[in-house]
This record gives C-alpha cells, sequence and structure tokens, in this order.
C-alpha cells in the first residue's frame, strides 16, 4: 500500500478549508436561493477542479495511478447522482425555503468530510492487516446492488424515518433546520459504507481513496440544484449505479485469481453511466 507524506495530507486538507472558507464567507455569505445557472457554473468549477488535481497525479504518480483517481471520482459522483433524490425528498416534505437549503448542504459537507476521513482510515488499516475484508466488500457491494435494482419508484415518505422519529422524539422541540441536518448527515453515512469500499475495489492508497471521495462530494450542492428539476428523467439510472455496485463487487472477490486493469474498470463505468442516461432520455417514464 503507497504511503502519502503527511505534507500532502495536510496540504489537501488546508486546500479543502480554503475552499470551504470562500464558499461560506464569501460566495454565498447571504443566504439565496441558488439559480439553475449559477449552479452549473459552479458545477463546472468543481469538475474542473477534480480534473486539474487528476493531472498533477498523472505528473506526481504516473497514468495508472490518474486512472485510479479518476475511476474512484467517477464512481463516486455517479452514485451520490441518487443520494441527491433523497435530499430533494427531505427538503421537500420539511418545507425547507431554497435559500436555506445551501446552507444545510454546506454543513451536511462538513460532517462528511470528517466521517470520510474516519471511514477511510479505517477501511484502510481494516485492508492492510486482514486481506479477507475484501471479500466481505464485494459481497455487501452486490447485495447492495441487487437491493437497489428491485427497489420500486414510490415516493418515499420521510415521517416514517427512523432518524426523524428518533430526533423528534429525544429533541421535541428541534427546528427543521436540525432535523433535516442530522438526517442529511446520518444518509451520507449509509451513502459511504457502499461507495467507500466501491472505490477500495479501484485502489487502496487512501490517499487516492479519499481525495476523489472529497471531490465528488464538495461539487455534491452545486449538482443538487443544476438536477433538482429534472432528478425524475434519469429514471434507469439506479439499474446503472446497481450494475456499476455489482461489477466493483465481483472485482473484488475475483481479485485473487482474475486481475481486471484499471482501464477496463474505467471503461466499464463511463459505458455504463451513459447508456443508462440515454435510456432514461430515449425512454422517458411514464407519468
Amino acid at each position: 500500500m503507497t504511503q502519502t507524506s503527511p505534507v500532502l495530507w495536510c496540504g489537501f486538507l488546508a486546500l479543502v478549508a480554503v475552499f470551504l472558507a470562500l464558499d461560506l464567507g464569501v460566495f454565498n455569505r447571504r443566504p439565496h436561493k441558488v439559480r439553475f445557472k449559477e449552479a452549473l457554473l459552479w458545477t463546472v468549477v468543481w469538475i474542473s477542479l477534480a480534473m486539474l488535481f487528476n493531472l498533477g497525479i498523472f505528473y506526481w504518480r504516473g497514468p495508472d495511478v490518474a486512472m485510479q483517481f479518476l475511476a474512484g471520482y467517477l464512481i463516486e459522483q455517479s452514485l451520490s447522482v441518487d443520494n441527491l433524490f433523497i435530499f430533494l425528498i427531505i427538503f421537500s416534505y420539511f418545507k425547507i425555503a431554497p435559500e436555506n437549503q445551501h446552507r444545510i448542504l454546506f454543513w451536511g459537507i462538513v460532517g462528511a468530510i470528517v466521517m470520510r476521513v474516519s471511514l477511510i482510515l479505517l477501511g484502510t488499516a481494516l485492508v492492510s492487516r486482514f486481506h479477507w475484508i475484501f471479500y466481505i466488500f464485494g459481497g455487501f457491494l452486490i447485495v447492495t446492488a441487487i437491493k437497489m435494482a428491485l427497489q420500486d419508484d414510490e415516493e418515499a415518505h420521510p415521517e416514517h424515518n427512523y432518524v426523524v422519529r428518533m430526533v423528534k422524539r429525544f429533541l421535541p422541540k428541534a427546528k427543521p433546520f436540525l432535523i433535516v441536518l442530522v438526517v442529511i448527515e446520518v444518509t451520507d453515512l449509509i451513502f459511504a459504507l457502499d461507495s467507500i469500499p466501491a472505490v477500495f475495489a479501484i485502489t487502496t492508497d487512501p490517499f487516492i481513496v479519499f481525495t476523489s471521495n472529497i471531490f465528488a462530494i464538495m461539487g455534491l450542492r452545486s449538482l443538487f440544484f443544476v438536477l433538482s428539476g429534472f432528478m425524475g428523467l434519469f429514471h434507469y439510472l439506479k439499474y446503472g449505479l446497481a450494475t456499476i455496485l455489482a461489477f466493483v463487487g465481483v472485482k473484488m472477490l475475483i481479485a485473487d485469481w482474475v486481475e481486471i486493469s484499471i482501464g477496463v474498470s474505467l471503461l466499464v463505468v463511463g459505458v455504463v453511466l451513459l447508456l443508462s442516461v440515454a435510456a432514461s432520455l430515449m425512454w422517458p417514464a411514464k407519468k
């Protein structure tokens, strides 16, 4: 397992802190409704920053590691789209005003970064000491893929959510802002239990796993506002995501006997995503 200098870790974390400070303290100092054009611009900015970072990895560590970052980033970004639909339902149910949604997502991402650091360090320690954990991860991803493919498309009901009921029970006077923030943090934790093992199937380098995760979730807010108006269009996307999870799970299970190159993995992820999006647009869902 590749060891990365603590200086690079500290430098990257400092860079993330600067981005977050500029986001909340400068560009979004006043709560406002995020318009489509603004969200699209920021989505392009975050993707461009990720690609520039990937270019730096290419020159620093070589093409193989750069492709590992790109594959991890693509998997994390694509899986996060499915998570955005849950955020949309939660905001709608609790009647969170559009001008407050960005701030909730901001603090949700700050909490997500802390959780990702802990989970990735834990996952790295497990993978380095217990090789058989790969089989656990692989099986877990396949089970998750099957559940995702078989789940129905009926509207979710946040009032039945266990986390919502617990928060209301122990904090009966909690404001909707706090309830929504807690639900989003728990949702992200559950989501991370799927996405982080999937990236570990691509690389066991904790620095690449962490940076690809962070770049994906940093752009999650702007992506939410870009897609919030037409998330229902991508009704076949869940089958594409389930296919990707199943592929990654199988890759982990057979890694000791069959080696699937990072190039093939990246190709499979990209093709499956394109096909699922194209199918959604060609055969729209019935209203």
